[in-house]
């Protein structure tokens, strides 16, 4: 059996990469709004946006299941090599099957004939991502590769972008650009999958076996996108732009920050997968309680002083026009406490528990009533309605999740170290919300303010853990002072 890699070092790369990702599209934005034309950046996003729809199709839920399947056969070289070629033919059926209806569509729409050279540079994307076979690096918990691959292209691609895209009319060099980004490394990613695993194409697939299950992630997935994407539809539909705007501001910092700690938990998830399937309970639940303590003691406090610094966040990556998406931030950044809970649930309990068809049904009758509620508080509250319906939509999903995986995680969350912490958190997250109190009085300067915000709030929350004797504050101290000493 290989030596198990840290969850810690996988949680740093696996975020690490995440950054990179958000902060590719933060550092090309500015130049490219200014150099392409209005209509340039409009086909580019349309053409972006309509080919994430065949992505979900041809991923089929595939990278899901193989992960939760497939870690239980890591450590058995003629299993795991089976079930990837089976994974992979499958895989490969859905892409050929998103080609043919995205083909179809550009046929019969002539709404599309304009985006058509666009959309066909982004289609791309499809073949590509199931090639870079992401899911055999997650089983064997081996992120170091893809991050440092990741590192390398996003580089060149900003190199490129400031070299190539200079003219109103280079919005196709810039989607060529976005593609290389995103996914021009899966070529050598399915090559170097070879160190792990030999793929091959195969006929030879337990269809009954594998299909019901892909499909259920699948529908979940649907609905996730759905749920997602109604609130920005009900509500252009029900006010305007000038409203879809100001709310899609406050959502995308949210999705930013949100995203940055949820990849930081994916790293356990083929874990969780392998203990689960190996019915090594006891340390499936010491992992579990491992997870629910990184996101008591990171998840809550970074909720509550994105909340509290709503202001000068929106002011520092937007500017003073936004400024009504505050209050929308402030709303929303509670939802970012739920959703990390509801989605520790599903992926780390749920899913490798095979309880997907649960998911499916939580998730199908959150997005119904999340659709439901922005119907009813758009009308009065605007963006504001949005951002709360959100938040009532991620508690529901939460409790729902929790209920459907209570015989699991009740052992867990009752272990008293794992309440001790979630209490320590939410005290240090007091001193928190006094020292941004303390700081907006004490500052003018909008940059002195956050960062004597950002930075006295982490002593104190730190000084109050370590008071508290907070375990695993000892425990990132003593990593920390070993970190020191080494490079001492």
């Amino acid at each position: 059996m290989k030596k198990k890699k840290s969850l810690g070092v996988n949680a740093f790369l696996n975020g690490l990469r995440s950054v990179l990702n958000l902060f590719f599209p933060l550092i090309t934005f500015p130049y490219v709004s200014r150099v392409l034309s209005v209509s340039g950046i409009g086909i580019y996003n349309f053409s972006n946006t309509y080919i994430s729809y065949f992505i979900l199709i041809a991923g089929l839920g595939v990278a899901t299941y193989a992960v939760r399947e497939g870690a239980k056969y890591r450590d058995n070289k003629g299993k795991i090599n089976e079930f990837a070629s089976q994974i992979f033919s499958l895989n490969m059926i859905a892409t050929v099957i998103a080609y043919l209806l995205l083909f179809a569509s550009l046929i019969i729409f002539k709404n599309l004939y304009n985006y058509v050279s666009c959309i066909l540079v982004f289609s791309l994307q499809i073949l590509f991502t199931t090639l870079g076979t992401e899911w055999i690096y997650t089983i064997y918990e081996d992120y170091t590769y893809i991050t440092i691959r990741s590192i390398i292209f996003k580089i060149i691609s900003i190199a490129l972008l400031f070299l190539l895209v200079r003219k109103p009319e280079d919005y196709l060099i810039y989607a060529a650009i976005t593609v290389f980004s995103a996914v021009g490394s899966n070529l050598l990613n399915f090559i170097h999958a070879r160190n792990f695993i030999h793929i091959k194409l195969t006929i030879k697939t337990n269809w009954k076996y594998h299909l019901k299950p892909i499909l259920v992630i699948f529908a979940s997935a649907i609905a996730i996108t759905i749920y997602v994407s109604s609130d920005t539809t009900i509500l252009g539909l029900l006010k305007n732009d000038y409203a879809v705007g100001i709310y899609s501001t406050s959502v995308k910092i949210y999705q930013m920050v949100e995203g940055l700690l949820s990849a930081m938990l994916t790293v356990t998830i083929p874990r969780l997968a392998f203990l689960w399937g190996k019915k090594h309970i006891d340390e499936y639940n010491q992992v579990l309680a491992k997870v629910f303590n990184l996101l008591g003691i990171l998840g809550v406090p970074v909720a509550i002083g994105l909340m509290m610094l709503s202001q000068e966040v929106i002011l520092i990556i937007a500017s003073k026009k936004y400024l009504p998406s505050v209050n929308s931030l402030r709303i929303i950044s509670w939802a970012m406490i739920f959703s990390l809970f509801a989605w520790i649930f599903s992926y780390c309990v749920l899913i490798p528990a095979k309880r997907e068809s649960l998911v499916l049904r939580n998730t199908v009758i959150t997005a119904i009533e999340n659709i439901i509620l922005n119907f009813i508080l758009i009308p009065y509250m605007s963006y504001d309605g949005t951002s709360l319906s959100t938040v009532i939509a991620e508690f529901t999903v939460m409790i729902m999740n929790g209920y459907s995986c209570w015989d699991i995680i009740k052992p867990v969350i009752f272990k008293k170290d794992t309440l001790k912490n979630l209490l320590d958190s939410i005290i240090g997250c007091v001193g928190i919300v006094v020292v941004c109190l303390l700081c907006d009085y004490g500052f003018n300067s909008l940059i002195l303010k956050t960062i004597f915000s950002v930075v006295l709030s982490v002593i104190m929350y730190g000084a109050i853990l370590i008071l508290l004797k907070n375990k695993n504050a000892y425990s990132m101290l003593d990593r920390a002072k070993m970190i020191l000493k080494s490079k001492l």
